[in-house]
C-alpha cells in the first residue's frame, strides 16, 4: 500500500472542506469529544467530501462507526487497539493504522498486521502532553528498518522545514496537525505543504 506523503489531521469536516479542495489527499478525520449523533453526521459529511475529491478519509479511534457508515480506513492509538474488535474491523475490509512510540508498542502493532505504522513525536509537539521524548530522525530510519514494507508515518512536531530530513530518514509519509490548524493562513500552509511533498508523490 502507498500513502500520499502529506497526511493532514484534523478535528471536524470544516476543517476537510476548507483544505481538502486544495488538492488533499490523504486526511485524518480525529474528533476526540462529541455525542454519537454529531460523530456520525461528521463522519458522513467528510466521507461525502473526500469521496467528491478523491481524498482518502482515516477515521480516528471510532472503528465502530466506521464500519456502520461504510468507511475505509480507520486509525487507532495503543489504548484503543486493546479494546478494538480486530477481526472484526477485518471482516468489514478496513485498513488500519496504529500509533507507536517504543519498541514494546511497535512489537504490538506489528502483530495487528496494519495498513501503516505511525511513529511521534518526532520533534517536540504543542499538540498534547507527552510522556515520550522526541524521537528524532534516526528513529525513523531503525522503524523504517523493522516496518518495511509496511508505509510508515512520521508525525509530531513536522513543518515544510523538517520535510527533507523526515523522508531522507525514510518516512513515507508526514503526518501534521497544528502547523497547518493553527496558521494565520492555513490555505496558504496547505499548498506549501502540498508543493514541498510533491517531490516524493
Amino acid at each position: 500500500m502507498k500513502l500520499d506523503p502529506f497526511y493532514l489531521i484534523v478535528d471536524s469536516s470544516a476543517w476537510i472542506e476548507r483544505l481538502v479542495p486544495l488538492g488533499v489527499k490523504l486526511v485524518q478525520l480525529r474528533i476526540k469529544t462529541m455525542d454519537e449523533a454529531g460523530l456520525r453526521a461528521e463522519v458522513r459529511k467528510a466521507k461525502a467530501l473526500c469521496a467528491r475529491h478523491e481524498c482518502q478519509l482515516i477515521i480516528n479511534d471510532y472503528w465502530r462507526l466506521a464500519i456502520e457508515e461504510g468507511c475505509d480506513f480507520v486509525h487507532l492509538g495503543q489504548e484503543d487497539l486493546q479494546t478494538a474488535d480486530l477481526a472484526r474491523i477485518r471482516a468489514a475490509g478496513l485498513r488500519l493504522g496504529l500509533s507507536t512510540h517504543d519498541d514494546v508498542e511497535l512489537e504490538t502493532a506489528m502483530a495487528a498486521e496494519p495498513g501503516y505504522i505511525a511513529l511521534g513525536p518526532i520533534y517536540p509537539t504543542i499538540l498534547k502532553k507527552m510522556k515520550w521524548a522526541p524521537q528524532g530522525l534516526e528513529r525513523i530510519s531503525e522503524w523504517m528498518r523493522r516496518v518495511a514494507p509496511i508505509p510508515l508515518v512520521a508525525i509530531g512536531g513536522l513543518n515544510p522545514d523538517r520535510l527533507n530530513g523526515v523522508f531522507a530518514a525514510g518516512a513515507d509519509s508526514a503526518a501534521v496537525v497544528t502547523d497547518i490548524t493553527l496558521n494565520d493562513d492555513p490555505e496558504a500552509r496547505t499548498r506549501e505543504w502540498i508543493e514541498k511533498t510533491g517531490r516524493w508523490r
